[in-house]
């Protein structure tokens, strides 16, 4: 059985070594374990996602990261953020005392509490703070269609 990795193993990269690991038993469909697969050598990405009456905000923080090796991806209703975070010391894992800090590619999908304009999406990055706001789609929003007559009289 593999043990499953907690929240903090899979942010900064550390592998807890305690004897009383819990493991997973439940069966899991081979989606499931091809996503594990694929992003088992990428860290996940922490995020705060929340809602304003017009808009659903993330912020991450995305420090020791240039924005142009970020890559934001999103649809109406899931967006996918992915970067890499390079190691500038060439310090020898012998060392360490200690290494909390995760380095190498992260990534993080989150699927939306609702559908977005796309269009109108807007990333912004300070200070190592990412700030993704995303505009609702307004669905109460209404419009005149005016009709044309292509009928010759």
């Amino acid at each position: 059985m593999k043990r499953k990795r907690s929240f903090f193993e899979r942010l900064t990269g550390n592998v807890n070594m305690d004897e009383d690991e819990i493991f997973e038993d439940e069966e899991k469909t081979i989606d499931e374990i091809e996503s594990e697969e694929s992003t088992e050598s990428e860290g996940q990405l922490g995020v705060d996602v929340y809602e304003t009456p017009r808009s659903i905000i993330i912020k991450a923080m995305i420090a020791g990261v240039s924005p142009e090796s970020l890559d934001v991806s999103l649809s109406r209703e899931v967006i996918t953020i992915r970067g890499h975070r390079e190691a500038v010391d060439n310090v020898h894992e012998n060392d360490y005392y200690l290494r909390e800090l995760y380095w190498g590619s992260f990534s993080r999908t989150i699927v939306l509490p609702q559908e977005i304009e796309m269009d109108e999406a807007e990333a912004i990055e300070e200070h190592g703070l990412l700030t993704l706001t995303l505009p609702k789609i307004d669905k109460e929003k209404q419009r005149t269609l005016y009709v044309k007559s292509n009928s010759q009289d």
